[in-house]
């Protein structure tokens, strides 16, 4: 068990407001164009916070626009592997995988997202009025 999983809720309340603090700090530093700085600090908040999918996806887009593809891909998937139904992440692997000339996988990564994108919407619909319930 790591030191955060075996932490008390009061501190995880406290990595929990320090990810934040990173995080917030990593989108003032893209403001300001200063890449390296936001890629350190979406760091800094996912070595408080691991499960803090906003810091994932902040860093996995400021390594794209740094042009860290490769580095991009390997943190978006370990992200599509801890968030296995996250249309964001397989998007994104699109998008990076297409940047890289990789279409085939880009094509691949496109359509999961279409189809968790279908699922989400379907799950999510309302019953039509007068739809027996189960």
């Amino acid at each position: 068990m790591t030191d955060i999983e075996s932490a008390s809720p009061e501190g995880n309340a406290t990595l929990r407001q320090s990810a934040e603090d990173h995080y917030y700090h990593a989108v003032d530093c893209i403001a300001e164009g200063d890449l390296a700085a936001a890629i350190s600090a979406f760091r800094a908040s996912l070595a408080c916070d691991a499960e803090f999918e906003d810091a994932w996806h902040g860093l996995i887009r400021v390594l794209q626009d740094a042009g860290h593809l490769d580095e991009a891909v390997m943190e978006a998937n370990r992200l599509a592997e801890k968030t296995p139904e996250d249309v964001l992440v397989h998007t994104r692997l699109s998008i990076l995988y297409q940047m890289q000339g990789r279409v085939p996988e880009a094509e691949a990564e496109a359509a999961k997202a279409r189809v968790l994108g279908w699922k989400h919407e379907l799950k999510n619909k309302a019953p039509e009025a007068g739809t027996p319930q189960p």
